[in-house]
C-alpha cells in the first residue's frame, strides 16, 4: 500500500482520483481548501482529509510527511483566466510548483505525478494526431504554463534524481466536473440544455478535440504508481478525434432535446484540431485502454449527474 497526497483533491479529476487509489488499496492524504465544503470522493477509511492552500508553503511541507507519491492536480487558473493576465499563471502555478518540487526532494518523495494539458499543450502544431515527441507549440498563457512545469520536472529528475511522470490529458468529462464554470464544452452544453438555454459554438462546428471520461483518467493515473513505465511523458487521450456538430447530435440523441445553436467567431489561440497519439498510454496500459468508457456512455452518466443536481444548475 502506497502513500498518496492528492493535491487538488476534491476537484474534478482529483475527486475521482482519490477514489481510484483507495480501490487500489492505497492511502490517500486528500488537500485541498475544502472551506466547509463536503469531499466529491467517496468517504474512506485510508483517507484522511487534509485542509490546506496550494499557496501556503508550509502547508505543502506538512502534508509532505511522510508521502510517497505527490499526484499534482492544483491549477490556479483556468485557459480563460490565463488569457486575461499571463502573469498569474507564472507567479501562481510555475512559481509555486518549483517550491512543491523542492519540498518533494527534501521529503525523500519517490514520485511526482502531474496532471498536464494534452490539448492546447501542442498548439500550432499541425500534425495529427499528435505524439510525445511532436513539437508542443502552445499559443496560450495556459498551456505555456503547463509546459514550463513539465520541464522543471526533468530538471528536478536530473539534478535532484526526483522522478515524475507527466499525464497529457485532452479533454476530459463527467461526473462532479463544476458546473456555471465556463470551462469544458461538455458540461456546458449539457447544463445549457437542462436549463433550455441556447448554447454558443465558436466557428462553424467543425472544430475537433479528443474527450476522455474522467474516470478512466483517474484509473489510469492511479494505476501508474504500481507499475513499471518505459517513458516519462503519456497522452492520456481515446485517439479519436469528435467534432463539435457530432457532440451536438449525440447529445441530442442523448437527450431527446434540441439545441438552440449561435454561432460567434473563433478566438485566435483556439487550435481547430486536436486528437492525441495514444500508442504508449496503450503498451503500458492495456488493461484500461483496451475498455476505454464510449463518448456515448461517458455523455449519457454525465447527463444524469447534470439533472441530479436540480436548483444547483
Amino acid at each position: 500500500m502506497a502513500k498518496c497526497l492528492v493535491l487538488g483533491a476534491n476537484g474534478f479529476i482529483g475527486s475521482h482520483l482519490v477514489d481510484s487509489l483507495v480501490a487500489g488499496g492505497h492511502s490517500v492524504r486528500a488537500f485541498d481548501r475544502f472551506r466547509g465544503t463536503k469531499s466529491r470522493f467517496q468517504p474512506a477509511e485510508t483517507v484522511e482529509i487534509f485542509e490546506g492552500d496550494f499557496m501556503n508553503h508550509q502547508d505543502i511541507t506538512t502534508a509532505l510527511e511522510g508521502i510517497e507519491y505527490v499526484f499534482h492536480l492544483v491549477s490556479t487558473t483556468t485557459p480563460a483566466t490565463a488569457e486575461n493576465d499571463p502573469r498569474i499563471d507564472v507567479d501562481t502555478n510555475i512559481s509555486t510548483s518549483i517550491e512543491l518540487f523542492r519540498s518533494c526532494v527534501e521529503a525523500k518523495v519517490k514520485r511526482v505525478v502531474f496532471s498536464s494539458t494534452g490539448g492546447a499543450i501542442y498548439g500550432l502544431n499541425e500534425h495529427q494526431p499528435h505524439s510525445e515527441l511532436d513539437l508542443p507549440q502552445p499559443i496560450s498563457p495556459y498551456a505555456i504554463g503547463k509546459l514550463t512545469i513539465e520541464h522543471y520536472l526533468r530538471y528536478f529528475w536530473k539534478k535532484h534524481g526526483l522522478e515524475s511522470t507527466v499525464f497529457r490529458i485532452s479533454n476530459p468529462y463527467g461526473e462532479r466536473q463544476p458546473l456555471g464554470r465556463k470551462q469544458g464544452v461538455i458540461p456546458i452544453f449539457l447544463e445549457q440544455l437542462a436549463a433550455d438555454k441556447p448554447i454558443n459554438v465558436l466557428g462553424d462546428g467543425s472544430m475537433t478535440r479528443d474527450y476522455i471520461y474522467v474516470k478512466d483518467v483517474a484509473d489510469i493515473m492511479a494505476k501508474s504508481i504500481s507499475k513499471s513505465l518505459a517513458y516519462d511523458l503519456y497522452n492520456v487521450g481515446t485517439g479519436t478525434g469528435v467534432s463539435i456538430i457530432q457532440l451536438i447530435d449525440t447529445m441530442e440523441r442523448i437527450t431527446g432535446k434540441k439545441f438552440a445553436v449561435q454561432h460567434t467567431a473563433m478566438p485566435a489561440t483556439y487550435v481547430q484540431e486536436v486528437v492525441l497519439d495514444t500508442e504508449r498510454l496503450q503498451a503500458d496500459f492495456p488493461e484500461l485502454t483496451a475498455g476505454l468508457t464510449d463518448l456515448h456512455e461517458g455523455i449519457q452518466k454525465t447527463w444524469q449527474y447534470i439533472l441530479a443536481q436540480g436548483t444547483k444548475i
